[in-house]
């Protein structure tokens, strides 16, 4: 199987976090931005993850990707989930978009290997955002709108070991949002959700993002 994506990308880091956890290798390729081609080569439109099963079929829900990959062999997350756990990875994605969107292009990530990769990625969220070094200049701001969010998690941990007390498809669901905002240098996450975000990212074997 052949994983497409960016380094950047939450929802990638969903699949990425699942092979690891199921100690199965995975191959990976990172895209420029700007490569649109090979997107609609694969899957008929521009998306990542794109998961290239060994049939030569793609994927494009990156939950499913989940699924697929976790049921290979005995399954590692078959924890109970929670709706507030499922809420929370709803609502948190507002508040951590202006605060990591600006931040990314500035990471010396592989999609952003090429000006014209850059480029494209500031024009793209430019259309969403507006100017992406005015917003990252509300930095302040938009921690204050963040730390309640975070607080709420910290209520809601069971364990370091699993969001729940054991595995499931809720870490696949928190755990990608913790890796992206943690790129905002600064931010200082809860007792429990630091514990939690340092124990899993040693679990999947993977170091954070850089920070600026």
């Amino acid at each position: 199987m052949r994983l497409y994506l960016f380094e950047h990308c939450s929802v990638c880091f969903r699949v990425r976090m699942t092979a690891a956890l199921k100690h199965l290798h995975l191959q990976e390729t990172v895209l420029l931005d700007d490569d649109s081609d090979t997107m609609i080569g694969l899957a008929g439109k521009r998306i990542v993850p794109i998961l290239v099963k060994d049939d030569g079929r793609p994927m494009l829900e990156s939950m499913d990707m989940v699924g697929h990959i976790d049921n290979l062999g005995p399954p590692v997350l078959t924890g109970p989930q929670r709706r507030e756990i499922a809420a929370w990875a709803d609502s948190v994605v507002a508040k951590t978009h202006p605060l990591t969107w600006p931040r990314y292009p500035l990471l010396g990530l592989p999609e952003f290997g090429t000006v014209a990769a850059r480029d494209h990625y500031v024009v793209r969220k430019r259309k969403s955002l507006g100017d992406l070094v005015e917003v990252r200049a509300k930095t302040r701001e938009q921690l204050d709108a963040l730390m309640p969010e975070l607080e709420t998690l910290d209520r809601l941990i069971e364990s370091p070991m699993a969001v729940n007390g054991q595995l499931s498809l809720d870490d696949v669901r928190v755990l990608p949002l913790l890796r992206s905002a943690a790129v905002v240098k600064g931010l200082r996450f809860p007792k429990k959700v630091r514990e939690y975000f340092e124990n899993m990212m040693a679990g999947v074997g993977y170091q954070p993002l850089p920070a600026i």
